[in-house]
């Protein structure tokens, strides 16, 4: 708890409050169509209120303590196109990815149009799956290995350099 949490890319404050006793932070960035891709960010203290603007890598809050699921501190990070989940794998560089395991929900590239999703009414089918540490089989190689029902992990604009 107390880590700082930055937004993925920029964009706009469009909810930051408390749904079902968390702190969530949304934000629809920009540049990225009708409907918006949106981000969330829970469970946040957040630092930013509705209606702000922010820039890739700014601070949006804080990371709360365990929420009872996870046994420490852990950031639930989404990426939705109206009430379609997608892969938020996709908006970081390849230089961020395979540091660690990452679960998600069984999504779509934010890029294509799904030819199945996960929406708030529930999953077509299965389960997440992991995507480092591939639980089931997998897909493609390095960096951009993914597993069933998972988009491949591509970056959704250019990227700088690995810092030094």
């Amino acid at each position: 708890p107390g880590s700082a949490v930055r937004a993925v890319a920029p964009g706009r404050v469009s909810f930051a409050g408390r749904v079902a006793g968390r702190g969530v932070v949304a934000v629809e960035l920009d540049g990225t169509g009708d409907p918006p891709l949106r981000t969330t960010y829970e469970p946040v203290r957040a630092t930013v209120k509705k209606g702000d603007t922010v820039e890739a890598g700014a601070p949006v809050g804080f990371l709360e303590r365990p929420t009872g699921h996870c046994p420490t501190s852990c950031l639930h990070w989404g990426l939705l196109r109206a009430r379609t989940y997608l892969n938020p794998l996709t908006l970081l560089p390849p230089w961020l990815l395979g540091h660690g395991p990452s679960r998600l929900l069984p999504t779509q590239d934010p890029l294509r149009p799904p030819s199945y999703a996960y929406t708030r009414e529930g999953p077509p089918y299965g389960r997440g799956a992991y995507v480092h540490g591939r639980e089931g089989p997998s897909y493609g190689r390095g960096p951009y290995a993914y597993a069933r029902g998972l988009s491949p992990g591509l970056p959704a604009a250019p990227w700088p350099r690995l810092p030094p």
